[in-house]
């Protein structure tokens, strides 16, 4: 039994991953036609739309209608808004670190993901350009 809840829950991600993947896809190429590609309009529609729903998908789930079978919660929340944005998630754990009090905590994750994933990108950047000259 517990073999199969895994496989569910492995399609449920994967059905959800692939559909958050095909919607930044396309909303992606959309902002560009519309706008321009001199401004990652797309990234940032996608990025605060990802956190709107993250945050009310995990209300719906977790307060209001605690009947929502796992493998949607998966779908959902894992496999489409993680392939849609992983920003949503960043925003739902800085809340959660929030609502434990320690504002130390949060404020770290919260600043330490901006800060470190930008320095992260560029230091790939370097790694690549001096392997590859």
């Amino acid at each position: 039994m517990g073999n199969e809840q895994e496989i569910r829950n492995a399609i449920a991600v994967s059905l959800g991953a692939i559909a958050g993947a095909l919607t930044r896809y396309y909303l992606s190429l959309w902002f560009v036609q519309k706008f321009s590609a001199s401004f990652p309009y797309g990234t940032f529609f996608i990025n605060i739309t990802g956190c709107l729903i993250m945050g009310f998908f995990a209300t719906l789930a977790l307060e209001r209608i605690p009947t929502i079978p796992p493998e949607i919660r998966l779908l959902v929340a894992v496999g489409f808004l993680g392939s849609y944005t992983t920003f949503s998630t960043y925003g739902l754990d800085t809340i959660n670190l929030l609502r434990t009090g320690n504002l130390l905590r949060a404020s770290f994750y919260w600043a330490g993901n901006a800060i470190l994933g930008v320095i992260a990108v560029q230091l790939g950047v370097i790694i690549a350009r001096a392997l590859w000259k």
